[in-house]
């Protein structure tokens, strides 16, 4: 049968071998291929770009921007919208255009790069996507890599939002892009180039880190509230700390209460976002809820990043997006780098509508970023020598709509009480309403925050290393049960085998994009593999309980 197109980015991809007739996550075809050739474009436009860098030209960064702009719209549930994704390969088509008439030799160029735009465009797409690799092991090495960089744009995106840049994150980025389009790179040329991608995540992570506590102080701990007003309401998902920031300034004064879901959650941990009165609380869990939670709001809703689950029809008039995010039928709120934003549309809405359903009541504590935990680390660490903590276990990553990650939330039930979970992203509603209480005051449940937090993870890893004297990051009482979903969390996984850490688990399933033979590299080389059971896993990652 005749594949329709052909996806494997995402861990719930169709029988973890790849979508071929529609996205588990609801892309159409048509929205695929688009997709497919936007990423092709990109790569184009990257490699115009690393010559100019190599003929000691600059590259502007309007540019940059729309490279990673471009990436970010290609993540999983990010953009549905085929019209705006058909505007962006137009834009990056004139910008290469541009750019091609300033370089001295372009003699060297891939395809991609001097592909003008002519012809037809669906079957264009056909002959660029993913299978377009006949290798399997060198397609899967490019995936990889293409994937770690589409997370990595995510991050810079953020931080771009708050005028920050780094212009070496940025070459590396497209130069990396480039090379996934050079069928003379080995296999070994380009393991190198997915650690080196790592090394960048490190950099791309610190960088938003910067930008996000420059902006709003370091995160601290904070109770959270679940409950919700009498005031009609505004929910805002994804990770756009920017995008929260310009809303909650619009609203003041209105009567509309701001909340945050899934991935926003972390915005109550900012020290700068706690002078708004109308910032309530969290509404909700994990972004798969969407259609029940979303229906019972009643207000309207931004979604400022990915996740989006294709809406039902009862709220879809009431869903907005803005940046990379899009879904067709759905209004969105335009405005780039620098520019201020207009939600008028979103409050003058909320005043229509009813105030939200309660879903539950009570508080979650987060707030444990980098900052705060160095803060207390005298606490910690006589925690550590005195025994009271054996383990921390890192169980960052995503969260997902599969019963087979249940087994996050009993591994988490079944863990000793003389262990510490380290979070960010996600995944952490799969636990982090539940009852494990605390160890001398430090609560068994550390969340640093959203998944590009897990920089800060790897920054208490380090800084521990340091304290207790050791030469090996894994000589640390630190094991890592990470679940994954999308590509951020590849970007994560890379950044984390750049800085050494080896025997990560990663479920429920390893991606489908790695080939038996690239498996087997991670797997000897860094130790990388799947999870069991819950028992098993303990046993493994732990040992026996000590009560």
């Amino acid at each position: 049968m005749e594949h329709k197109m052909f996806c494997y980015q995402c861990q719930e991809t169709a029988g973890c071998k790849g979508c071929t007739m529609s996205g588990v996550c609801g892309k159409k075809p048509d929205v695929a291929a688009m997709q497919d050739l936007l990423v092709y474009v990109t790569k184009g436009l990257s490699a115009v770009t690393t010559q100019l860098r190599a003929e000691g030209k600059d590259v502007p960064h309007q540019v940059n921007h729309l490279i990673t702009l471009n990436l970010f719209t290609t993540i999983t549930n990010a953009n549905f919208d085929k019209d705006s994704i058909v505007a962006r390969i137009q834009a990056t088509l004139d910008t290469k255009k541009a750019l091609l008439s300033q370089l001295n030799d372009a003699a060297n160029l891939p395809q991609a790069a001097v592909w003008d735009g002519s012809g037809d465009w669906e079957e264009k797409a056909k002959n660029v996507g993913v299978l377009s690799t006949k290798d399997e092991d060198i397609r899967s090495l490019r995936e990889l890599i293409t994937y770690g960089l589409k997370g990595l744009s995510a991050y810079s995106k953020h931080a771009n939002a708050l005028l920050q840049d780094d212009e070496e994150v940025d070459a590396f980025l497209q130069r990396a892009l480039a090379a996934t389009l050079d069928d003379s790179l080995t296999v070994d040329e380009l393991v190198a180039l997915t650690l080196e991608t790592g090394k960048f995540g490190v950099s791309g992570m610190a960088l938003l880190d910067k930008a996000n506590t420059t902006a709003y102080g370091n995160p601290e701990i904070t109770k959270v509230q679940l409950g919700v007003g009498k005031n009609p309401g505004i929910l805002v998902s994804g990770h756009d700390l920017r995008d929260l920031e310009m809303l909650l300034e619009q609203t003041q004064g209105t009567s509309v209460d701001v909340y945050t879901h899934s991935e926003m959650l972390p915005a109550h941990y900012y020290p700068a976002f706690k002078k708004y009165p109308n910032f309530v609380g969290n509404y909700g869990n994990a972004w798969w809820k969407q259609k029940e939670e979303f229906e019972s709001f009643n207000g309207p809703i931004l979604m400022t990043t990915n996740c989006i689950v294709p809406p039902k029809d009862s709220y879809k008039d009431r869903m907005y997006t803005t940046g990379a995010a899009g879904y067709p039928g759905c209004k969105h709120i335009p405005g780039d780098i620098g520019e201020k934003k207009d939600f008028s549309a979103l409050i003058a809405h909320a005043k229509k509508c009813a105030p939200p359903t309660e879903l539950e009541r009570g508080e979650i504590v987060g707030g444990f970023a980098h900052a705060q935990v160095l803060a207390l680390a005298d606490k910690i660490v006589e925690a550590v020598k005195s025994g009271a903590i054996r383990k921390f276990v890192v169980m960052a990553g995503c969260d997902g709509r599969a019963k087979s990650r249940e087994y996050y939330t009993e591994f988490a039930k079944a863990l000793p009480h003389d262990t510490v979970i380290l979070t960010a992203g996600c995944a952490k509603y799969k636990y982090n309403k539940l009852p494990l209480g605390d160890i001398g005051g430090i609560p068994r449940v550390l969340d640093a925050g959203q998944c590009n937090d897990s920089y800060s993870l790897a920054v208490i890893a380090l800084k521990l290393k340091e304290v207790f004297g050791l030469e090996d990051i894994n000589d640390l009482p630190i094991v890592y049960n990470i679940a994954w979903y999308e590509q951020k969390a590849v970007i994560v996984l890379l950044a984390l085998l750049y800085l050494g850490v080896k025997n990560i688990h990663l479920g429920p399933t390893l991606p489908a994009f790695l080939s038996p033979n690239v498996a087997k590299v991670l797997t000897e080389q860094f130790g990388i593999a799947g999870i069991g059971s819950v028992e098993e896993d303990l046993a493994q990652l732990v040992g026996p309980s000590r009560q």
